[in-house]
């Protein structure tokens, strides 16, 4: 352990023997002053001591184990500060009976009122903005937490300050004055009170998984303290006893520091508040039944509390059914309502960056179904994650079109051993969306690396044509230019020399011509644009030279325009073919078909024969790569009856007319 964080648990444990000291002291002075239980509960001794007993314990385990986290140390304040109160009530009375010094007794008197009101008013409003981590980010929480800072001297000199009426024995500070203000200290520590819970709520509702489930232990503690403490407050209903619900502020904040995921927070928290307002609503409405009953049959009558008690009954169910739904959604989202959670869903995809894939639609899961996290795994890598898992985790397939795209593996709520049915029903229903995502996601990365190969291929196509016109035709230009110079000089001095000069000159201008020629070839074959497809084809055929088997092409009479990539690879892969038949099968007949439908068809079949089939070689490899990087395909057959290629190449939209004219115009101009 490093030297600050052995500072940090002395001065920790340091705190809470104080508070042990404290509390004992006010015990023992209680004791000895000869106080009964119910004295003692009257003075506020007690319920201050559990509360500074609550916040000790409490302050000094989050101090302990989280000594970076100011909310330990603010519990350790709190604790000490009401425990100053409990050691210095007791021991009050008991100087006064045994007759101590006035300065003795008006000290004692400081300590048991000043002590307590900083933890009411600064205390534990600072560790309510701070929790759960410490942070005290944006605007909001740090005027609230300055509130909180000018609460406390204002609030401990209205409550001690004014003195105790008839009492006489005064703390030090006394300002009678202030009571004149004293209804505005109320109004601003209840306003502190109020901006730390919508803090809380603010928090809540921009927190991941963990956040929310550690607001939700303090929400509970909260609830019940409402429950119990505002009658008491309000009415001045029940017994002092009441405000040890306050202890249960503390507790709550160190497990949910420190052990949140003890158990399904949620279920506790939903079942609580169900049955707490199903409690008042009850209660509320027999009492008003019977009230409104009684007043209109002019009468008290037995009668009535029995009807009262049936309409009651008979409401019952589906209000309970109504407010489990409502508390249901509010904890475990649109469990129960997946069409809800399927809209949400929706709006993540039309709201989110394309390039962000399916993170926000699994974020839309988590948010919907309330869980820690959600991921999307496909052949054991995972593809996509949102949150992180506490624990258990679940896994659910994602089938498109009777195929398995991966799995969504979403993390198990904190204190539950496995999903539920109605999760689980909920997840196999926001599944097959999901799985429609993850297959769009993946249609569309696979499209992207498409269009990058494509541009590395029109780059390398690019630095090839450069290299060739640097290295080939370039040179030649220049040595031409030169040649042309030197012609020039020599026409009138040596005439016989310059006609050498120019003669040189046109066999260099032939080469570049020839250069160029090639360097277009490859671009785009001149016959395409000459002849179309089924001509340049045929011209190729012709070319083959004597003694070639003969070959038929057969096509339709005029073909519809075709996309220019299309058109190139099937001039390519059908003379690739042809120079195979003729060169290597040994056919004596070979028949090309053309074929236009929705795809545009090449059938070269030869009659040669070729028992051991066809080896692989550069030309069936450019093939089959022309056609697959057009998104068709290439199948080779070879047998003693012969050879076929059958090549299937998608035609995409129609290439307008117009769109041909200007390709053809391009290339008469460069060539």
């Amino acid at each position: 352990m490093s030297s600050p964080s052995r500072i940090g648990t002395t001065v920790a444990f340091a705190l809470s023997a104080l508070v042990v000291l404290e509390l004992g002291t006010g015990v023992s002075a209680a004791i000895a002053a000869g106080w009964t239980l119910s004295e003692a509960i009257d003075a506020f001794v007690v319920t201050n001591a559990a509360i500074g007993l609550s916040c000790g314990v409490a302050g000094v385990l989050i101090a302990w184990q989280r000594p970076r986290n100011p909310v330990g140390w603010l519990l350790l304040a709190a604790a000490v500060s009401q425990s100053g109160t409990v050691a210095g009530a007791p021991p009050l009375d008991l100087a006064v009976q045994h007759g101590a010094s006035e300065p003795m007794l008006r000290t004692l008197a400081t300590l048991s009122g000043y002590a307590w009101p900083w933890s009411i008013a600064t205390f534990l409003p600072l560790a309510l903005l701070l929790f759960p981590d410490g942070g005290l980010t944006g605007r909001f929480r740090r005027s609230a937490a300055a509130l909180a800072v000018l609460n406390g001297p204002l609030f401990a000199v209205h409550v001690a300050g004014d003195g105790v009426a008839g009492d006489p024995v005064q703390p030090w500070l006394v300002i009678p004055a202030i009571t004149t203000v004293g209804t505005a200290v109320e109004i601003l520590n209840l306003l502190v009170y109020v901006l730390a819970v919508i803090g809380l709520v603010v928090r809540y509702r921009r927190g991941d998984e963990q956040r929310r489930r550690q607001l939700l232990w303090l929400v509970l503690a909260l609830v019940l303290v409402v429950v119990v403490i505002v009658p008491w407050g309000l009415f001045d209903a029940g017994p002092i006893l009441q405000l040890l619900a306050i202890a249960l502020v503390p507790a709550s904040i160190a497990v949910a520091v420190l052990r949140h995921q003890l158990l399904d927070i949620r279920l506790v928290l939903s079942r609580t508040v169900l049955y707490v307002v199903l409690t008042a609503l009850v209660a509320a409405t027999y009492l008003g039944l019977v009230t409104l009953a009684n007043r209109v049959l002019a009468g008290s009558l037995p009668g009535n509390a029995v009807l009262a008690a049936l309409v009651v009954a008979i409401a019952f169910h589906p209000v309970r059914v109504r407010l489990q739904r409502l508390v249901d959604r509010a904890l475990y989202g649109d469990r129960s309502d997946p069409v809800r959670a399927l809209s949400g869903m929706g709006e993540r995809l039309r709201a989110g960056d394309p390039g962000d894939g399916i993170g926000p639609v699994l974020a839309a899961v988590c948010d919907a179904l309330r869980l820690p996290s959600a991921a999307v795994v496909r052949d054991g890598i995972e593809r996509a994650r949102h949150g992180s898992p506490d624990g258990a985790v679940e896994s659910v397939p994602l089938v498109y079109r009777g195929e398995e795209v991966g799995a969504l593996v979403v993390g198990v709520r904190s204190g539950q051993r496995a999903l539920d049915r109605t999760d689980r029903a909920a997840l196999d229903v926001l599944a097959a969306p999901l799985a429609v995502a993850v297959r769009a996601t993946e249609l569309s990365a696979s499209l992207q690396r498409s269009r990058e190969r494509i541009v590395a291929a029109r780059e390398e196509e690019r630095r090839r044509l450069r290299r060739d016109l640097h290295d080939g035709l370039g040179p030649v230009l220049t040595g031409i230019s030169f040649q042309a110079d030197a012609a020039g000089n020599l026409l009138a001095s040596d005439p016989a020399r310059a006609a050498e000069l120019l003669t040189a000159l046109r066999a260099a201008a032939t080469e570049a011509i020839q250069d160029v020629r090639r360097l277009v070839h490859d671009l785009r074959p001149p016959a395409l644009d000459e002849l179309g497809l089924v001509g340049a084809l045929r011209q190729h055929a012709d070319q083959l030279g004597a003694g070639a088997p003969a070959v038929d092409v057969l096509a339709p009479d005029e073909l519809p325009p075709l996309p220019a990539a299309a058109e190139v690879a099937a001039y390519r892969i059908g003379a690739e073919a042809l120079t195979n038949a003729v060169r290597h099968a040994g056919a004596g007949h070979v028949t090309l078909t053309i074929a236009v439908g929705d795809e545009l068809e090449l059938d070269v079949r030869d009659d040669g024969g070729s028992e051991g089939g066809w080896t692989p070689g550069v030309g069936l490899t450019s093939m089959t790569e022309r056609a697959a990087e057009l998104g068709g395909s290439v199948r080779l057959t070879a047998g003693s009856d012969g050879g076929r290629v059958v090549a299937r190449l998608p035609l995409g939209s129609v290439v307008p007319a117009d769109a041909v004219a200007e390709v053809t115009r391009t290339r008469e101009t460069v060539a």
